[in-house]
């Protein structure tokens, strides 16, 4: 049974969809079969693995509210073993389409059941927000794996995350785990980044991944060519950082 992470941290300008789409990748290429999910209403993780929102049919938000079948709806991309439930501007309205439904927090939950079966990793790009369209995710997945940036207020919201997920385990997933946290945007010129870095590491001994993501240009430049950064250049720092990060969560996952 595939594997189900929810990339989440409420905190804009993090790197999380960054983290989505590149860790997606990195799975696929290395020969996983992977499921990247697409739940923020900018769409971007669907923009960044090449598909224009709005010339997206069926989407996520139409698996959420029961209209079409998740077969409608995932599409492949460039990248082989990868594929994508994408986004578009319809999400905009769900927070307050789903109030009413039936089972509501567990809308994603059931959309995506039979693909555990079908891919090893399901990965989905949260918004930035703890609202509806989180807690579905977060009641959907396995674990949770939070993208940190290497800044002053690193930690500054993370509390707030944490009574999240301890929300729904109490109350609507109680198997759910924290993959790890992820410190992204590392420049290593910078002495605040490190003293963060070290900060973090502190706070969290056992769950912060030894991978991490630095300050890289080709990162930012890949999203607007439609790929993700080791299809556009795997030998860029960002790309290097995302494969160490795919390889360490592959382990952990062995280790299981």
């Amino acid at each position: 049974m595939g594997r189900v992470l929810a990339i989440a941290n409420q905190k804009g300008g993090v790197g999380k969809t960054t983290t989505s789409v590149n860790l997606g990748a990195g799975l696929a290429l290395a020969g996983h079969s992977t499921l990247m999910i697409d739940l923020d209403p900018q769409a971007s993780a669907t923009s960044g693995l090449g598909i224009h929102p709005q010339e997206v049919g069926a989407s996520v938000y139409h698996a959420l509210i029961g209209e079409r079948s998740v077969d409608d709806i995932i599409r492949p991309t460039q990248v082989d073993n990868l594929w994508v439930m994408p986004a578009s501007r319809d999400l905009i309205g769900a927070e307050i389409e789903l109030v009413p439904l039936p089972r509501r927090e567990y809308r994603l939950q059931q959309a995506i059941a039979a693909l555990r079966h079908r891919f090893e990793f399901v990965i989905i790009d949260c918004p930035p927000s703890l609202g509806l369209l989180t807690v579905n995710a977060l009641s959907a997945a396995d674990a949770v794996l939070i993208p940190l940036q290497c800044e002053y207020y690193a930690l500054e919201g993370l509390s707030a995350l944490l009574d999240t997920i301890g929300f729904i385990r109490q109350g609507l997933n109680p198997s759910l785990g924290i993959e790890g946290l992820l410190l992204t945007m590392f420049d290593t010129r910078n002495s605040l980044a490190h003293q963060v870095l070290n900060e973090v590491r502190q706070h969290f001994p056992d769950q912060v991944f030894k991978a991490v993501i630095p300050r890289n240009v080709r990162l930012s430049e890949c999203p607007s060519y439609g790929v993700p950064a080791m299809v556009y250049d795997a030998s860029s720092r960002g790309a290097k950082a995302y494969a160490a990060l795919t390889e360490e969560l592959v382990q952990n996952a062995v280790r299981r």
